[in-house]
Parts: C-alpha cells; sequence; structure tokens
C-alpha cells in the first residue's frame, strides 16, 4: 500500500509516517519501480501500535523498546510490565508537579483583582522578582507576597 493509504488507514498523517521511518520506529518500506514507498499490510498494526503507545504516554525511544520486545517470543512480560509500571510512575510525578503549579497559579490569580496598572500586577510582580520558585516541590517554597504572614 501507498504511504497515503497507511495514512488513512493508520489515522494518522503522511509526515507521521515518514518521520516514523526517520526515527527507526518503522521499516523503510520497498520502493515500486516508480519510486513510491510501498508498505505492507502490518505497517498498519505497527503504526497502530506506535500512536496507542504515545497516548499512554510512552516516549518514541519507550515505544522503539517496547517494539523489540513486542518480537521476542517465549519470554515474560515482566519487562513490559516494569515499563508500564515506570511509566505509571513518571504519570504520577508528572502530576503532582502539574498540581502544584495549579495551586501556585491560583493563589497568584487570587490576589490579583486585575484592576491594578500593569506595573502594579502582582502576577507578574510575583513571577519576575521571585529568585525561588513560585511552585513548592523539590526546588524550595512559593514566596510570600509583601506583607503576608509566614
Amino acid at each position: 500500500m501507498t504511504i497515503g493509504a497507511l495514512a488513512e488507514k493508520s489515522s494518522v498523517g503522511v509526515e507521521t509516517i515518514r518521520y516514523y521511518e526517520r526515527e527507526g520506529l518503522l521499516p523503510k518500506p520497498a520502493r515500486s519501480h516508480s519510486g513510491y514507498r510501498v508498505y505492507p499490510d502490518e505497517a498498519v498494526e505497527r503504526v497502530r501500535f506506535i500512536r496507542r503507545a504515545k497516548d499512554l504516554g510512552f516516549t518514541l525511544d519507550e515505544i522503539s523498546e517496547l517494539l523489540a520486545l513486542k518480537v521476542t517470543h517465549g519470554k515474560s512480560c515482566r519487562s513490559v510490565r516494569d515499563r508500564g509500571l515506570a511509566k505509571l510512575a513518571d504519570i504520577d510525578r508528572k502530576m503532582n508537579d502539574l498540581r502544584r503549579m495549579r495551586r501556585a497559579l491560583s493563589a497568584l490569580v487570587d490576589r490579583c483583582s486585575g484592576d491594578e496598572g500593569i506595573d502594579d500586577c502582582t502576577i507578574l510582580d510575583a513571577i519576575s522578582r521571585g529568585t525561588k520558585p513560585l511552585v513548592r516541590g523539590q526546588h524550595g517554597s512559593a514566596p510570600r507576597r509583601k506583607g503576608s504572614a509566614p
């Protein structure tokens, strides 16, 4: 099948197919006499696998590892499960970071009436003056607004 047909059957764009080829996730296809790429039917399943793995948060490198494991027959799926657990932990870390970011931004927005002049904007001031990160976490505590209680 042509690259256009593969893209349509896989529900991705043609450029995505080319990108997956460049990244080594999709084997280089044979070429027709006229130079067009000719993909085997199995390419549809492979592209869908890549897309679904991306939807689950796996990086292209991780997807490459999963694809390699997929063709290793006769072994336990323990290493796939371990990768899944690691991805879950990564997602949990990101969710915690996003919650901290949301709380910090929410506090800044709550302190801003929107009526101040731009030179007195509490949000811009907090972003500009802070030597410490605005989000609590690994990098310290969020700064307090001038005159606020500790």
